[in-house]
């Protein structure tokens, strides 16, 4: 064999083991339809060994990595083992899921002062086979928005096949609720949003509207249920 050619194939195999070693092996999970969005971002963090998921199926039922839990045991896990602080709580929840129960995962985590948290979200792109994407999601913040702010209301309402929305009590449809929102923002209103959504609704359809809400450049806020 040529020996330029030998040394080609020693330094493209020590390239080769160099660049597997480097790629963090998949991390394993429940297999959920998630939402699709267009405006999440690079979670790249979530694929870590050690990143707290806690997956919401379509039927509600609940897992912490692969562990299936109870609501009540998720809450005394979380509770009793050690964190990361800065680290973020991720959630991946089914689309067909009812957005109750994944509220119910979230006011745990604000319990827990988890109060950024990340809802995963597939994306609409074609990716190559064999090709390692790094997760997307999109963070929201819990609670009220800051004490003096003025958030615009954004209420998701239970009706047929595509919940109604209403923006400070004005209702309007979903073609529209970008627009709506940006025009609101050029008006001089703040870029927060109040989402409020009924607990009954698919986990998609409040995802599809935190998507537009981000496309408009709002931050998102989710109260408590019941506020």
């Amino acid at each position: 064999m040529n020996r330029s050619l030998l040394v080609c194939l020693i330094v493209a195999a020590i390239s080769a083991a160099q660049v597997y070693a480097q790629t963090p092996p998949l991390r394993k999970g429940i297999s959920v339809q998630m939402p699709v969005t267009r405006n999440a971002s690079s979670v790249s963090q979530a694929d870590n060994f050690d990143a707290w998921i806690v997956t919401v199926a379509a039927d509600g039922k609940l897992y912490f990595g692969t562990d299936p839990m109870t609501l009540e045991e998720l809450a005394d896990w979380m509770k009793t083992h050690p964190r990361n602080r800065k680290a973020a709580l991720y959630i991946k929840a089914d689309a067909r899921a009812p957005f109750g129960s994944v509220e119910k995962v979230l006011g745990i985590g604000r319990a827990l002062e988890f109060n950024t948290p990340v809802l995963l979200t597939a994306q609409p792109e074609h990716n190559t086979p064999g090709t390692i994407v790094p997760p997307k999601g999109m963070g929201v913040s819990l609670g009220s928005a800051p004490s003096g702010a003025i958030a615009t209301v954004l209420q998701l309402l239970p009706s047929g096949q595509e919940p109604p929305l209403m923006i400070n009590n004005d209702q309007t449809c979903w073609s529209a609720l970008e627009g709506t929102l940006r025009q609101h923002f050029q008006n001089g209103d703040e870029k927060l949003v109040l989402l409020r959504a009924d607990a009954g609704l698919p986990f998609a359809e409040v995802v599809r509207a935190i998507d537009s809400c981000r496309a408009a450049g709002a931050k998102v806020y989710l109260p408590e249920a019941g506020l």
